[in-house]
């Protein structure tokens, strides 16, 4: 049963013990993960754990080993590998215990999604990624709730850093709220410093550059930076996350014709800072060739995650590619 995770209340707890929670929303699969367990302990594993002893798993539900007062079990991490493991569980139809899975992004011609999706007695719940105008909107409502002052250009900052995920804004956020504690000054420095966005800067100044074709500053940051496999996955997100934007931009200034006035409209606000770089992407690019470059972009995260140990090739190949191509508007 497809379920929207706005919906979900006691109602839908108390009827179903499976539950499938995939996604992007790290934070906000983990809000409906806690309504699920509330104060019950729980019995976590990943995919392998399970696939790597199948029987011993399977067996130890059967004869209810695994269980004491630990009722729920939630297994990360998944794909169709677990299918026929879940499939069997459910069959059997145990009523006290509850199972929760919890992954990645599923494609529409998953078995395990396709289950869960047409099963009348599971859930099934998809996460997106929140977007900006949310984003904010929880970002005032802790400042306000706690008290703290920040200017829209330093809340904007912190947004724009989060890719969607609401966990991670709530954690910076917090980092915010133990510094002021001592009365500190919250300087756009400061707020900076505390969410490591200084350390970020060089991939989103990378970025900035290639959707301008800027080929030289782009060599000059690769040639000064130190990138790891882990920074590949965050420049591909961060690549997709401002292309995004300048889709959306895109788009207003090609019904308006005016790149200032859609400058000016945009929400949340453009940083001034960044005013005159966005300009030029807006002028560079046309919403039908930012289309074509997210489909791109999307698919260099697959492969990125897919080869993660060539992923610095693989990423300097595609930013030097773009930079070096004709966006032909």
């Amino acid at each position: 049963m497809i379920l929207k995770h706005y919906n979900f209340d006691n109602n839908f707890l108390d009827q179903n013990n499976f539950f499938l929670l995939y996604g992007k929303n790290e934070g906000l699969k983990n809000e409906i993960r806690k309504k699920i367990v509330k104060n019950n302990k729980t019995l976590d594993y990943d995919e392998s754990e399970i696939l790597s002893n199948e029987l011993n798993f399977i067996e130890s539900i059967k004869t209810k080993s695994l269980f004491d007062e630990n009722k729920i079990i939630v297994i990360k991490r998944v794909s169709d590998k677990i299918f026929k493991v879940i499939e069997e569980v459910f069959n059997w139809n145990y009523p006290d215990i509850k199972i929760i899975i919890i992954t990645d992004n599923l494609e529409k011609r998953s078995k395990l999604r396709s289950f869960f999706e047409k099963e009348k007695k599971v859930i099934c719940i998809a996460f997106y990624p929140d977007n900006e105008q949310t984003l904010s909107k929880l970002a005032h409502n802790f400042l306000k709730k706690t008290g703290i002052s920040l200017s829209s250009s330093n809340i904007n900052s912190v947004v724009m850093k989060c890719n969607g995920d609401r966990e991670y804004l709530f954690r910076e956020l917090k980092k915010i709220e133990e510094y002021s504690k001592n009365g500190k000054k919250l300087t756009t420095e400061v707020i900076y410093k505390l969410t490591n966005l200084v350390e970020n800067y060089s991939i989103a100044e990378l970025i900035d550059n290639c959707l301008i074709k800027n080929k030289k500053k782009i060599h000059s940051i690769l040639n000064e930076n130190n990138f790891s496999n882990d920074d590949c996955i965050i420049i591909a997100r961060t690549f997709m996350n401002k292309a995004k934007k300048i889709l959306i931009l895109s788009e207003v200034y090609q019904k308006n014709n005016n790149v200032d006035l859609t400058i000016a409209s945009a929400k949340p606000p453009i940083f001034w800072k960044d005013k005159d770089i966005i300009r030029k992407q807006i002028l560079e690019w046309s919403p039908n060739k930012i289309k074509k470059l997210i489909y791109k972009i999307n698919e260099l995260e697959l492969l990125v995650k897919k080869n993660i140990n060539n992923s610095i090739n693989l990423i300097y190949d595609f930013i030097i590619w773009q930079a070096s191509s004709k966006t032909n508007n």
